[in-house]
């Protein structure tokens, strides 16, 4: 489950600052971060990706054989080795430490992670 809290870590800490410059369509009043929980509209976008995320993940669910997490190489890239593995492993965990620090800091000072910058 490592594998996949790093990836999920690694989109949402990329997403945070993402989500900061491009909003949806209909989706421009609401504020960035966690504070987008705090409004009507965001709390209902939200709920309605979780249920969407879940919906994919039961579907798609399998009894995986191998290595969790493991696809293989399904693009022949040739990357799937022990060695680009043990990268991935340590930027996920990398990007679950980004995750606590932007949350943490944004819960402090009610700033976003590229508002934290001053940007």
């Amino acid at each position: 489950s490592e594998i996949k809290h790093g990836r999920v870590a690694m989109m949402g800490s990329i997403g945070s600052v993402f989500a900061h410059y491009v909003k949806f369509p209909g989706f421009e009043a609401v504020p960035t971060g966690i504070a987008a929980l705090d409004s009507d509209l965001g709390a209902k976008g939200f709920s309605v990706l979780f249920l969407l995320v879940g919906l994919l993940e039961a579907s798609n669910w399998k009894q995986n054989k191998g290595e969790p997490g493991s696809y293989g190489d399904p693009f022949k890239f040739g990357q799937f080795t022990m060695e680009m593995r043990t990268r991935e492993l340590n930027n996920g965990r990398m990007a679950m430490f980004a995750m606590i620090g932007q949350l943490a800091a944004e819960n402090v000072t009610g700033l976003d992670p590229v508002e934290q910058f001053g940007l």
